[in-house]
């Protein structure tokens, strides 16, 4: 595995708390990448490794995150592991 790709935000990357996402429903794209600040790349390598929470895809062309584990990931995002 390439060392590039287990990595965490790099420093001067921005994650926002999780106190303004409910715990119930999903997020789509647009409003998790201003609460995470990463590229679609990093969160794919992520979920593909089982350190963010998996994708649902709601249509063919729509995918959003469940904020059950997108609240467990804020609270923990070093040691998170998906479950499944």
């Amino acid at each position: 595995m390439d060392a590039k790709a287990s990595k965490q935000p790099a420093a001067g990357a921005h994650i926002s708390s999780s106190t303004a996402l409910p715990h119930d429903g999903v997020t789509r794209w647009k409003e998790l990448q201003k609460l995470i600040q990463c590229s679609r790349e990093w969160v794919r390598l992520r979920e593909k490794e089982g350190r963010f929470p998996k994708r649902l895809q709601l249509t063919a062309r729509c995918v959003a995150w469940p904020n059950r584990e997108l609240c467990r990931w804020f609270a923990d995002p070093v040691n998170y592991r998906a479950e499944g």
